[in-house]
């Protein structure tokens, strides 16, 4: 699809690749119901839905913010860490304004709340200049910008939280608990994340299908050099992308608080920001940049969810353990998939020579291994022949292909 496609095309269509998506959502759900000891989808279904919505719209609120970047040509590292330091920011901000009502779990009022989400939405915006300033001034490359922050900002956040208590309570924490009836209101209705995350959406969409600046961040995705030369102010444009995509993970680090009651800058978001570019790419966006829609990134993350939650719901105990691999396995297939039509059309082989013959057993263990782990030994057997069997299939056609 071409940039000009991109941005013209209407919002109620969908591309082929997001059919495909919205057809392997009906069937995840339609094989966990079946699978799932408890029936939970069927016999809770409003519990369900509430479950998937919730974390769909925590998830992507800033899963919006990732595609922007990626759409931009950059990439984000630093979500997990901005959620951590943003619910440390609201947090820090209430207790220094209201100290007795934060540690007596009391209201704290309207005032002190406003200020704390503000200062939340203001770092956000902060970051987003700070990866901007060391991309375009100190030329780092964005892996490496983001990659600092990964670890700085949530180390800067335990500081920050453990400080704060030490001077504003009888005892340092690494953790402050947040019990106002705002954030309480948000996490007992499950409808205000996922309004949010709709109303996201849509200005999201609206600015990458309907504005220049889109038009802007398209251009400089596909090709930076070319879009510099046809006027673009490509540093503006890259300042746009990472200020938002900080603070949508600033919004969704306040949403963390409020679901969890708790600002805890040492474990809250980890590992998110990986999670938000799963759903970028599983909804079609390039990581080469230029390419990616938000009906797409809405429906990865959908998927992204649906299958997490069904993994919890066939596995039961331990669930959490499987959630990496699921997610790594999910985007590579997606990825794959993606490829497979460019990989036929220019005679290229996933299994080519002696490198194939070794990756067929290679994928054959680790297939077998998580069926083993996940539902029995007997069904890691079969799963591993399986894929033994159709990896040399697919050798074997690709071999008489290109002869």
């Amino acid at each position: 699809m071409s940039q000009s496609d991109a941005f013209q095309k209407p919002s109620f269509l969908f591309r082929p690749g997001e059919w495909a998506l919205v057809l392997a959502i009906a069937i995840a759900i339609a094989l966990t119901g079946l699978v799932d000891t408890n029936h939970s989808y069927w016999f809770q279904p409003l519990a369900s839905l509430r479950d998937i919505a919730r974390n769909t719209a925590l998830l992507g609120i800033f899963a919006l913010g990732a595609t922007v970047v990626i759409i931009a040509g950059g990439i984000d590292l630093s979500a997990g860490s901005m959620i951590a330091l943003s619910g440390t920011i609201c947090a820090t901000t209430m207790l220094a304004l209201a100290p007795a009502q934060m540690m007596g779990f009391r209201p704290v009022g309207l005032v002190a709340v406003a200020a704390g989400c503000a200062a939340s939405l203001l770092v956000g915006f902060l970051v987003g200049t700070l990866h901007t300033w060391l991309i375009t001034a100190v030329r780092l490359p964005p892996f490496i910008a983001t990659l600092a922050t990964l670890v700085g900002l949530r180390s800067f956040a335990r500081a920050l939280c453990e400080s704060s208590t030490a001077a504003l309570t009888p005892t340092k924490s690494a953790l402050i608990n947040v019990s106002d009836p705002v954030f309480k209101a948000i996490r007992d209705n499950v409808w205000i994340p996922v309004a949010v995350f709709g109303i996201l959406a849509i200005v999201t969409w609206l600015l990458l299908t309907r504005t220049v600046l889109g038009r802007h961040i398209h251009a400089l995705g596909g090709n930076e050099q070319a879009a510099r030369l046809a006027g673009i102010r490509t540093d503006n444009v890259k300042w746009f992308a990472y200020c938002f995509g900080a603070m949508t993970a600033a919004l969704a680090g306040l949403f963390y608080v409020a679901n969890e009651s708790v600002a805890a800058p040492v474990n809250q978001g980890r590992g998110h920001e990986l999670n938000a570019i799963a759903a970028a790419v599983v909804g079609g966006c390039s990581l080469a940049g230029g390419v990616g829609t938000v009906p797409g990134t809405v429906l990865g993350t959908i998927f992204l969810r649906v299958v997490i939650d069904a993994v919890s719901k066939i596995i039961k105990t331990g669930a959490d353990v499987y959630e990496g691999l699921i997610v790594g396995v999910v985007v590579v297939i997606a990825v794959t998939l993606a490829q497979v039509g460019q990989l036929a059309k220019g005679g290229r082989r996933l299994l080519p020579g002696a490198l194939g013959l070794c990756a067929i057993p290679t994928l054959s263990l680790l297939a077998g291994a998580v069926a083993a782990m996940t539902t029995g030994g007997r069904t890691g057997i079969a799963t591993g022949l399986v894929a033994a069997a159709l990896l040399a299939l697919l050798r074997l056609w690709e071999s008489r292909r290109t002869a």
